[in-house]
Order: structure tokens, then sequence, then C-alpha cells
């Protein structure tokens, strides 16, 4: 929108942008200032500086168009599936966003120091002290307050509120320990791949009753169970990343994306940890044989190797090889050959793992 000043005096500018200031100087409140005056108080930035910071700023607000460009582009580029190229698209991502929004803040710092004029305030205020007799009236309040409490007069209750109140004071420094150590490789393995003390493959059980799984007894097609490694019934912290969804299917409805080598006479088993955040992904549909996760719905294929058709999962849930033993109980053949659980747990650096399968 534009204001037209089309019967001023030629030389005149003939239209301005509504809002902006006139072309003979900058407003300050109601007054015009012209810039062939002093103004007191007010300090304009010298000419040739505040062109050098024009070009730096515009020089920023280039860089944040291309890497909001390279943004998007990143988006549609890279896509997800596995851990590495989640992760190639986590740093594309987060570094093009990172130097758009950075670029952004910067030139509009530069804008502000180096263009913009610079000002004097003075803002005048009113003495913050109160009224002696408001002071006197509080501190009579106070003291009422505290003696009529008791807080004074019983000892014994002043002494054992500080006692209880100690361990809170300690409580927030105690939970410190939970922020770390970070976990390094530990979330890289499950204890699948340990073998038990006599040195055999672990066992599948069930979950809750801890029975072991003959493969012959599991011979429905369709059948589902919730499996957990033997030996490790009550170990929380091993449950959160071993525990597995037992499936079994006829030969012909096994599909490419399932590595046969690690299943048993069409007995598959897959983690129960679902790749989005975590949650069991406990819920199957046996005509169409799809798992799914309660929370936010992702949906994985298990015919066809546990592969996302669904939701926000970015990968598929991982395969664990299994066999069986000489007494024809199901077992693990070795550990996941993928991180478990969400894409987002931090896994460890590779040289850490290096370090770990040499030793």
């Amino acid at each position: 929108m534009t204001e037209n000043f089309n019967d001023q005096p030629e030389g005149r500018v003939p239209a301005r942008v509504i809002g902006t200031p006139p072309s003979n100087g900058p407003i300050l409140g109601n007054e015009v200032v012209r810039e062939d005056k002093a103004v007191p108080g007010v300090y304009p930035q010298d000419p040739a500086a505040a062109k050098r910071a024009e070009r730096t700023v515009a020089l920023l607000f280039t860089i944040t168009f291309l890497a909001g460009v390279a943004f998007i582009a990143s988006y549609v580029i890279f896509q997800v599936g596995t851990i590495d190229r989640t992760a190639a698209s986590n740093y594309a991502l987060g570094s093009s966003l990172s130097v758009a929004l950075l670029s952004l803040a910067a030139g509009i710092v530069v804008w502000v120091r180096r263009i913009m004029p610079k000002y004097n305030l003075v803002q005048e205020r009113h003495p913050m002290a109160s009224e002696a007799d408001t002071k006197e009236y509080v501190e009579e309040t106070f003291l009422q307050g505290a003696n009529e409490s008791g807080f004074v007069k019983h000892k014994m209750l002043r002494r054992t509120l500080l006692l209880a109140a100690a361990p809170l004071g300690l409580a927030p420094l105690v939970l410190l320990k939970d922020m770390g150590p970070l976990p390094g490789t530990a979330l890289r393995h499950t204890v699948w791949g340990a073998p038990t003390k006599d040195g055999k493959p672990r066992r599948l059980v069930v979950e809750g009753t801890g029975q072991p799984i003959r493969a012959a007894d599991f011979n429905s097609p369709g059948g589902i169970l919730s499996v957990i490694p033997e030996g490790y019934e009550e170990d929380l912290n091993a449950l959160a990343k071993a525990t597995l969804i037992l499936l079994k299917f006829r030969p012909d409805e096994i599909k490419s994306g399932t590595n046969l080598n690690w299943t048993h006479d069409g007995i598959v088993a897959y983690s129960k940890i679902c790749t989005h955040v975590g949650c069991p992904a406990a819920l199957y549909e046996q005509t169409t044989h799809h798992i799914l996760c309660p929370c936010h719905q992702s949906t994985f294929d298990a015919a066809d190797g546990a592969k996302v058709i669904f939701g926000p999962a970015a990968r598929p849930l991982p395969q664990l090889p299994i066999g069986i033993d000489n007494e024809g109980y199901l077992v693990a053949k070795s550990d996941f050959k993928v991180p478990v659980g969400p894409s987002f747990w931090e896994r460890g650096d590779a040289e850490a793992e290096a370090r770990e399968q040499k030793a």
C-alpha cells in the first residue's frame, strides 16, 4: 500500500510505503528529525561502516536462503530406512537448519548493531524504598506469624523440620547420577549374544511363565508369542532390549525381506521394541501379518522382514537369528546384527566398538 503525494511541489518524492520514515529523516516520537540536524541522544552510524555492514547482512541472509533450500533438498534426497541412512538424514537436516538459523540471527544482530542508530534513553524512576511505617508493619506481621506458628517456641518441631528437609535438599544431587555415564556401546548389544554358564546357546522362553519353547510344539501358522531370554526373566534392564515377538508362518507366506537363514521351520523372531520411540510393538493382525505399535501406529510387515509400511518408525524391527538345540528347543544362534530400539538412541562410537571386538 502506498501514499500518493501528487499534489506536492516538484522535487518531493511522489510516493512512499506507509509505515516507513519520511525521506528527509527518521521519526522520534511524534517529531520528524532531519538528518542534517544534530539530535541529542541519537548517534547515527558512520555511513561507510553502515554500507559495509549492509553487505555483510545481505551475505548472511543469502546464506540463510541457501541453507533453507539445502534443508528442503535434504529432506527430499536423504531418505531413511537404515541406521546409516537415518544418520545421514539427521546430519544433513540438522546442519543445514543450524546454518540457516545461525546466519539469520547473525544478520539481524549485525543489522541492529551496525546499521540502526544508537540511542541514549533515560527512564525516570521513583524511590523504591518503602515508607518507614510500612516496613514496621511488615516486620510486626512477620514476627507475629512466626510466633503463632510455634517455630520459635517449639524447639523439637523446628529441629525435626530441619532434619526432615536435609535429605530433600540432597535429593537433586543424587538424581544427577541418572544423567550419566553415556551408554557407549551398551545399546549395540543384547544378552541374546551371551551364552549360558555351560556354554550352550541361550534358549527362548515364554514371557511370564519362563517355559522354554520346543519348535515342534509351536506348529500353528499364525501363532504369536512374547519371548524373553532364559536366565534374565527378572532383569528389567536386559528385557528392555531383548524381548521378542515369535511368529509362525507357512513357507509360502514368507517374503524376500525375511532372512530365511535366521528362521526355523517358518518360525521368525523379531525385536518387540518399536524402532520409533521404544514402545512394545505387541499387536498382531493375523490375516495381513502386520505388527502394530499401539503408541503411534507404526506398522510392520512381519512376513517381509518387519519392514515399515505405515507410521513414524524409521527402520524395520530387527530380526534375531534362531535355531534349535539338541533337545529341540528354540535358541538364539547369535545376537541381533543391528541395534534394537529407537533410532535416536546413543549407539556409541565406532572406535569403542572396534576396541571391544579386539579385546
